[in-house]
Parts: C-alpha cells; structure tokens; sequence
C-alpha cells in the first residue's frame, strides 16, 4: 500500500466523517482526499516526478499531514524533517536525501533562509500556512492523474547523528503496511479509533496514523505540548488510542488533574520509544486504567519489533503481572527476533546478546551508504544495537543499549538495571545512567537524577537505595541531582549530552 491508499480506504467507509481534527475544527475525508488531489496536482506542475523526494518541516499541524498523502498520490517519497533539529543537521539531511522540494510552516521560515543557499537540487519551496503563497502553489496544479510509484520506498527518515553524518533510512510501503498490520493483529480496537497525537507526526506519533485511517478512524492533532491540554482532549474527544513516550507519562503522572480525568473511553495507551521504568508502569496501570499497551521499535524496523498488549500486563486472575513490566513483550506476529553474539551465533533462552531481526518490517537500507546497510545486515539479520534475552514464555527483556553499557573494575553494569532501581525511590522523577572515564575503575557509574516536584532526597539517600537493591558494584559512584535532563526532540533523556556535560 501507498500512504494515500490508507486515506483512501478510511475515505471509502464513510467520507463524511471526521478524519483530521485540531483546535476544535474537524476536516473530513472527503475534504482531506480533495485536498491532496491538489496537493500532489501542485507537486507536478513545480515539476516533481515519481521517485523525487519532498520534504516537511512543521510542527504537528492538519495541512502539513495531509502534505504526506499529497507527496504519495504523486508517486514521490515523503521525507519529514524535524522542526527543532540545529539547521546545520536539516541541510546535511535535505542535501542527503537529495530533495527537490520543501513544504514548511513559515515559523521555521528563518531556518530555511539560512539553509536554502546550500541546496541547489532544492527548486520548490512553499508555505503552506502563508494563505497568499499556499493559494498560489494549489493554483499551479489541474485536475490530477493518479502517478503510480515509481517503486516501494515511500519515506526516508534521518537517524543516526550522533555518530557522525546522519543517516537516511529507506522505509517502503511493504515496511510500512507490515507494521500497519502487526498494530491491527496485536492491540485492542474496538469500534471507530480516535487518536490523540500529541508527540510529533515527524516519529512514532505519525506513523501510528496508518492503522488508524485504515479503520476510518479520527486523529486529534495537538500542535503543540501540554499535559493539562491532553488531560483535556482525552476527555473530551472520547479518545480510545493514544502514544506517548515515558517521559511524557511520567509527566501525566505527576499532574493534578490525571485523577479527575475520565479516561473510560480509552482502549489503548501506547508507551515506546525508550524503556519505562517498571514502577512507573505499574503506576500508570492503576490510575490510568488497564490500557498501557508497550511496543518496541526503531526506525530501521518501525514501531513492532516487539509489542505487549493491554492484557499482557495482568496475569490470568487479574492481578498486575509485575514480573513482565521490565520486558518489551512478545514479538511480533510478523516478526522473527533472535538474540546474537558477537561471533554470529545464536543464544539460548536466557543467554544475552545483540537483539537481532527479520521480517519485512526491517528497513530497505541505508540510503546512499552500502557500507552502514551491510554491517546493519550483517549474517543475514538485522542488527538493532539493543542488548537483550528471551525468557521461557518468549518475553524480550532489553538489557541497554550496547553503546550505553558501563565496564567498571571488568563487570559489564547495564545502565537501564540502575535506572530502573532508582526510578523506585518515591522522590524520583526521571533519571539517566552513564559510564564516565575513572583512573581505578575505568568507568564510574554515574547517575543523574531528576527529583520530582516538592520531594527532597540527598545524594547518600538514594545511594543507599540502590546499593540495597543492586549491591556495591553496580551502585553509582557518583550521583548527581539536576533540576531537569536534557532532552531530545520526542522527549528521550539525551545520554551524550548528560557525558559532555559532566566531563567538561
């Protein structure tokens, strides 16, 4: 399927109703689908064929979502770009990608000018909530002639710039209707979905569209943050599915509102795109309901390595099955996952390793860089970076990530095992575990945590609390209390950042 098809089919059920909805205003099907006949009429008549590349840069807003659909119906490849990354980091990507033409919202108007002289393969650029220069672009076109694909890659997103230039993963429509798929086979929906997107449309929370306009679902666009505001629309909205990452549902958590909330309406609670501290999971499940639904992804194999429905949570009589709600859940249906060692070989139950994929969730590759997709690939699976093992009842358990590990005193010390004590302390709010260059140990475990509002605890308290749960080696030698972590654009405590800091 192309990403339009998925407009198409939610069209085909009812094509009055509700499709994108923000601020209160709701646009229906049939209204989007004419719009990105227009869209994508506009695309051609600037000269953009299939197989070009058209790139967003926008807030979570309803015209720049329907702009995918537009770069679809055209045959072209969608390339979001993410609104509040460094200009320098959206030239380098724009340029890889090689993009023909840029659709943007005239707030990041700054960031284009400075990035514009840059990009000579960049001959359109439009803003589209400019109502003067967006009017003009939709008057280019005439009326449009479906352009089949010219192949299955249907977006590529950046990833990667951490290490080095960013990379570019090519994800095709198969890659993308599997992962449609697993969420359709492995979460709960019952009736019409409504989803609250309140993360950004340029991640998780977009792609999560699919399955939902697959069902003629509505999507309740927030532009922007606020947790009292998503309180609000759950409400009101009768919202039944939603994503957050756990940064945002600890925030939720912590808020004054969440217990006057009525979230009855709610079917399924997404949380991914980092690893939830059990303690906080095990709060969610009693004060958000029995709707917490994991899944477990990254961008090279979208969204479902793994999932865990809402009733994975509970044993059979009910009660909260605390020992799984350190894992990742199962995975998928459409998914075959192993554990590896560094030799190639595969481990048994139990034995730790590199969490391995196959399936066709897994990304065409890298674009432009045949070395990055062959060591991603390597012994025929794909390579996710993640430490983990596989239990006796196939629940993933991911370890750290394989950069994050610590070696102090020759011990490997998982960072995510010393996040997740800590996270019990009832002061904690969020916490980040890394390993820093120590002369005697070679790397110090070293925490820094965020206290949650009106609570004290000192650095010996929450010392001893670990080393009571956790014992000496894995203990943090150092500990330090920040009054916030930094973050990344979808909320992930940044690490590197965390490092620099404390070793500058």
């Amino acid at each position: 399927m192309r990403l339009v098809d998925y407009l198409d089919k939610g069209a085909s059920l009812d094509p009055d109703a509700p499709c994108l909805t923000t601020d209160g205003e709701s646009r229906t099907y049939a209204e989007v689908r004419e719009l990105t006949g227009r869209i994508a009429s506009a695309l051609k008549a600037c000269g953009v064929r299939p197989g070009d590349r058209v790139a967003i840069l926008s807030a979570n807003d309803p015209t720049a979502f329907t702009c995918v659909f537009g770069i679809s119906l055209a045959g072209a490849v969608w390339c979001p770009v993410n609104p509040r990354n460094e200009a320098a980091e959206n030239r380098e990507l724009l340029d890889l990608f090689g993009c023909k033409a840029l659709i943007y919202q005239d707030r990041f108007a700054p960031l284009v000018k400075d990035i514009r002289d840059d990009l000579p393969a960049l001959t359109t650029l439009v803003r589209f909530d400019d109502p003067a220069e967006w009017d003009a672009f939709l008057a280019l076109g005439e009326e449009y002639v479906d352009e089949p694909a010219r192949d299955d890659l249907a977006m590529i997103v950046g990833t990667g710039g951490t290490t080095g230039r960013p990379k570019g993963v090519e994800l095709t429509g198969t890659n993308l209707e599997t992962m449609t798929a697993i969420t359709l086979m492995s979460y709960p929906f019952d009736g019409r979905p409504v989803y609250l997107a309140l993360a950004p449309l340029t991640h998780a929370a977009g792609v999560l569209c699919f399955p939902v306009l697959a069902l003629g679902g509505e999507i309740v666009v927030m532009r922007g943050p606020g947790i009292g505001v998503f309180l609000d629309l759950l409400q009101t909205h009768k919202v039944t599915h939603t994503f957050l990452p756990p940064t945002l549902i600890y925030m939720v958590l912590a808020h004054e509102c969440l217990d006057d909330t009525d979230l009855s309406s709610l079917q399924c609670f997404w949380y991914g795109a980092a690893p939830i501290a059990p303690a906080r999971l095990d709060e969610a499940l009693r004060r958000i309901g029995p709707v917490m639904a994991q899944l477990f992804g990254q961008t090279e194999a979208p969204m479902m390595i793994s999932t865990m429905a809402p009733r994975d949570h509970f044993r059979g009589d009910g009660t909260i099955a605390t020992e799984r709600l350190a894992s990742a859940g199962r995975p998928a249906p459409l998914v075959t996952v192993a554990i590896m060692g560094h030799d190639g070989e595969l481990k048994r139950r139990r034995e730790t390793g590199e969490i391995v994929v196959r399936g066709s969730l897994v990304m065409r590759g890298y674009h432009r860089d045949p070395a990055a997709t062959a060591a991603a690939s390597a012994h025929g699976w794909h390579h996710t970076g993640d430490i983990g093992y596989l239990d006796e009842d196939n629940y993933l358990y991911i370890v750290d990530r394989e950069k994050d590990m610590v070696i102090t005193g020759g011990f490997n010390v998982y960072s995510t095992e010393v996040e997740q004590a800590i996270m019990q302390h009832p002061a904690v709010q969020d916490c980040a575990v890394v390993g820093l260059p120590d002369d005697k140990w070679g790397e110090r475990v070293t925490a820094v945590v965020q206290l949650r509002t009106g609570h004290l605890a000192s650095r010996a308290e929450i010392s001893a609390f670990v080393h009571d749960r956790l014992g000496g080696v894995k203990t943090p030698k150092q500990i330090e209390i920040w009054p916030d972590l930094p973050r990344s654009k979808v909320g992930k405590v940044l690490k590197r950042d965390i490092k620099v800091t404390l070793m500058s």
